[in-house]
């Protein structure tokens, strides 16, 4: 079968390479669309009196934003059937490959409709891998590190962020084409890691079962969770698990999209779409894409917009740290409830700021970009107030919304709808990122600071929601969220997290490999050649 990668955080770390790519899509056009370079050699506008070009007209450049989402839906919706077929490993590979066509579309560009085809193509990779990392590492996570590992997609983006940011920056400072080119180009390096790596990682065991490949599923659990003692408690209560899952789900035939629509699962569908939904909704994307707007607005320009901009990609990193941390502690519900009403904090604010001490731009916006339709220029000690705003919103989601709505969905659903349902789910979210790339420019140009009353009232909504429909699935096995679910009377306000439960389960598997362990090394010094003898036949089974 040859070598494969067992620990679950360096499984993770390679498989979490697609969310990477997300942010490194989001970061190179933040950086990017504010160039001369770029501006010049999608010219639209035409040059204005300062001799500096316009770039393309602001529903185009939403429509070069919104491309990627836009493709992404459509790579999210067709990776329930990818997975399916394919073996999450195969969905994660078959992204990568897709990507790197769309990169090097989108580096090659001569036009705006060719840019867009590219980013469509880089869309449709990451609707893919979006959908199908988060499902892959919660199937094969312990449960109570299920949230680390499923959360450090949001760090990957984070991370891919940032460094994908400071790449473009840099090459801002390159003569012509090259300026945007390079970094829309050396993104393909990372996708072409991630499709040879995948080769070295195991396969998701409960894959596996739907297959009846059962010795690879023992292989797999024993491997990742106990070391590689098969007959570790908690790996023969897991295997148990989900051969009573299986066995009820090919009792109730096979799964389809119509199925998640049926009865009592329209309650998780519901859920699963919605926290996609409303992570967009929040309005981070404002934040992360169109940060330069912002700022520009706020009196800065130039490097010192870039820099600036920046530094909400550092926090963003920084503060994701936190869930990483404790998010299996924390829960699910907790982070959602407490992120959604400060960020809803930090837009109202930001609103009032913006409506009190600015000003309607001249024709043609601040800095000549039509989207800075709002000047603070006079009130710098406002402006001031709308940056630190924009950094508290952004640690604010980073711990919150951000993991969450990656860690939530995979765990609402069984086994033989998972893969299509964590599809859909996602493919709601890129809609709705879609919606608004193509939203916001045009709504910063047309309805100014009001943007940030819209998304502070998604805000409010999106707590009251949480707080009576979302009910707790931390700290429980993947079988046994199933059976909360399936339980009349479900009070998702109720609802708790059960952290000692599964480390009591999981201590299990340890105390097993200790005992093991002590056997092995008394055998050794009473009769070595009886330990060699267990050894090799261990080897056999």
């Amino acid at each position: 079968m040859g070598y494969k990668i067992t620990n679950i955080y360096v499984i993770t770390m390679v498989a979490v390479i697609g969310g990477a790519l997300f942010g490194f899509d989001i970061a190179s056009m933040s950086a990017i669309l504010g160039t001369q370079q770029y501006k010049c050699f999608f010219n639209q506008l035409g040059n204005n009196e300062d001799g500096k070009c316009g770039g393309p007209t602001s529903a185009n450049q939403g429509g070069i934003s919104a491309a990627m989402p836009g493709g992404s839906w459509v790579g999210a919706l067709l990776s329930g059937f990818v997975t399916d077929y394919l073996g999450r490993r195969g969905a994660i590979q078959s992204g990568s490959v897709i990507w790197c066509i769309g990169s090097a579309i989108v580096c090659s560009s001569f036009g705006i409709a060719q840019l867009v085809v590219g980013r469509f193509i880089n869309g449709v990779s990451v609707g893919i891998l979006s959908a199908q990392v988060p499902v892959y590492v919660a199937e094969l996570a312990q449960p109570s590190k299920r949230g680390q590992v499923v959360g450090a997609q949001q760090w990957a983006i984070t991370w891919g962020i940032l460094i994908m940011f400071y790449v473009s920056y840099g090459c801002s400072f390159l003569e012509g084409t090259a300026a945007w080119r390079t970094p829309w180009g050396l993104q393909m390096v990372p996708a072409a890691m991630l499709f040879g790596l995948v080769f070295l990682l195991p396969e998701s065991p409960r894959w596996l079962a739907k297959r009846d490949r059962w010795e690879e599923v023992l292989e797999v659990l024993a491997s990742v969770h106990a070391k590689g003692d098969r007959n570790a408690p908690f790996v023969q209560t897991e295997l148990q698990e989900i051969r009573e899952m299986i066995e009820f789900e090919r009792d109730n035939k096979d799964a389809s999209f119509l199925d998640l629509f049926k009865g009592r699962m329209i309650y998780r569908t519901h859920l699963g779409v919605f926290t996609q939904i409303w992570s967009q909704l929040t309005g981070m994307n404002v934040m992360m894409l169109y940060i330069t707007y912002v700022f520009g607005m706020a009196g800065l320009s130039g490097n010192s917009n870039l820099v600036a901009s920046s530094i909400q990609y550092v926090i963003n990193v920084v503060m994701t740290v936190l869930a990483l941390v404790f998010i299996d502690r924390w829960g699910r519900r907790t982070p959602l409830l407490i992120g959604s009403t400060l960020m809803m904090v930090f837009m109202f604010a930001n609103a009032g700021i913006m409506a009190s001490y600015g000003k309607p731009a001249p024709p043609g916006g601040v800095d000549h970009t039509p989207e800075q339709s709002w000047d603070m220029s006079a009130a710098p000690k406002a402006a001031k107030g709308i940056i630190a705003c924009t950094y508290l919103f952004v640690a604010s989601y980073a711990p919150t919304w951000g993991p969450v709505s990656w860690i939530y969905p995979p765990e609402l659903y069984p086994l033989r709808l998972r893969g299509k349902a964590v599809a859909l789910s996602t493919s709601s979210n890129w809609i709705f990122n879609f919606a608004l790339s193509y939203f916001v420019p045009p709504a910063f140009e047309n309805i100014q600071w009001k943007v940030y009353v819209v998304f502070g009232v998604f805000c409010f909504a999106m707590t009251v929601h949480v707080f009576f429909a979302f009910p707790e699935t931390a700290g429980k096995t993947l079988e046994e969220v199933e059976t909360m679910f399936t339980t009349p009377g479900l009070v998702p306000w109720k609802t708790n997290v059960q952290y000692q439960h599964v480390r009591k389960l999981e201590q299990g598997a340890v105390q097993s490999n200790k005992m093991a362990d002590l056997r092995a090394e008394e055998g050794t010094a009473h009769n070595p050649q009886s330990t060699e003898k267990e050894t090799v036949v261990s080897r056999v089974e």
